[in-house]
C-alpha cells in the first residue's frame, strides 16, 4: 500500500502528549510519516507514554520551521478544518479525502495537515492546500481531539488503501502531478506579471490572489499544464520589455 509517502503534517502542536497520541493513531492504520511544524513543545515523557509502542514514529519524526519546508516537494495537500470561511476551498469528505491522498501518494509525497488544537488552520496555512476536509461530528458538539481527528482520518486512508488492492485497477491516472514548490513559483510568478500590467493593484490587493490561488488549487494543473502557463505568462513579460 502507498502509504509511506502520505504525511500526517501537525502544525504549531502545543501539547506532547497529543503528538504521542496521534503516533499512535497513525501507527494501528500503518502510516508512518509523522511531521512537526514549528512544534510549541518538546517531544518528551508524555508523548511516549500516550505513543504506546510507536515510539518509533516519535523517533523519526521530521521536525521543520516551517510549513513552506514540508509541503515543498508534496504533490497533494489536504488541509482540515471544523470551521466555515470566508472563501470556499474545494470540499472533501474524509472518505474522498483518503482515496485522493491514496491515489496521489503513488506519485510522491503528499500531505495531510493539522492545525494547533486551539485554533486550527489558518486562512494562510489553508492557502497551501489543494482541498479542505471537515468530519461531519455531531452540529451541537463538533469538537474532536487532535489525535481522534487523526484517528479518524487514518482509519479511512486505510480503508481505501486496501480497496485499492483489492480492485488493482489497471492503467491509472499518467498525470504527473505538480509539487506544492512548483506551485508557489507559478504564484509568485502571476501576482509578478498582475502586478506589471496593473491588473493587480499591490496596494489594495484585496482577496485576488487567494481566490485565483483556489482556482488553480481546484484545477490542479500537472506539471505539462503548469509550464504553459508559466509560458503564457513569460510571453506577457518579454512583450511589456522595451
Amino acid at each position: 500500500m502507498p502509504l509511506s509517502d502520505i504525511r500526517i503534517i501537525l502544525v504549531r502542536p502545543t501539547h506532547d502528549g497529543n503528538i504521542g497520541a496521534c503516533a499512535r493513531a497513525m501507527k494501528t492504520m500503518g502510516l508512518s510519516a509523522l511531521w512537526l511544524v514549528a512544534p510549541q513543545t518538546r517531544v518528551g515523557e508524555p508523548a511516549y507514554a500516550m505513543a504506546a509502542h510507536a515510539d518509533d514514529l516519535l523517533h523519526q519524526a521530521v521536525t521543520v520551521p516551517d510549513l513552506e519546508t514540508a509541503l515543498a516537494d508534496c504533490r497533494y495537500v489536504v488541509g482540515t478544518s471544523a470551521r466555515p470561511r470566508r472563501i470556499e476551498w474545494p470540499a472533501l469528505d474524509p472518505r474522498e479525502a483518503a482515496r485522493q491522498l491514496v491515489e496521489r501518494g503513488c506519485d510522491g509525497p503528499v500531505a495531510l495537515l493539522f492545525g494547533q488544537e486551539r485554533t486550527g488552520l489558518t486562512n494562510e496555512e489553508l492557502d497551501r492546500c489543494q482541498a479542505v476536509v471537515s468530519i461531519p461530528a455531531n452540529p451541537d458538539y463538533p469538537s474532536l481531539n487532535l489525535a481522534a481527528a487523526v484517528q479518524i482520518l487514518a482509519y479511512e486512508i486505510r480503508q481505501s488503501a486496501l480497496e485499492g488492492e483489492k480492485h488493482d485497477e489497471e492503467g491509472g491516472d499518467a498525470r504527473t502531478h505538480s509539487t506544492r514548490e512548483d506551485m508557489q513559483r507559478f504564484y509568485e510568478h502571476l501576482e509578478r506579471v498582475m502586478i506589471e500590467t496593473r491588473f493587480l493593484d499591490p496596494a489594495k490587493p484585496r482577496f485576488l490572489m487567494r481566490r485565483l490561488t483556489r482556482l488553480f488549487n481546484r484545477a490542479q494543473p500537472d506539471e505539462n499544464e503548469l509550464n504553459i502557463l508559466r509560458g503564457i505568462l513569460t510571453s506577457v513579460e518579454r512583450l511589456r520589455r522595451p
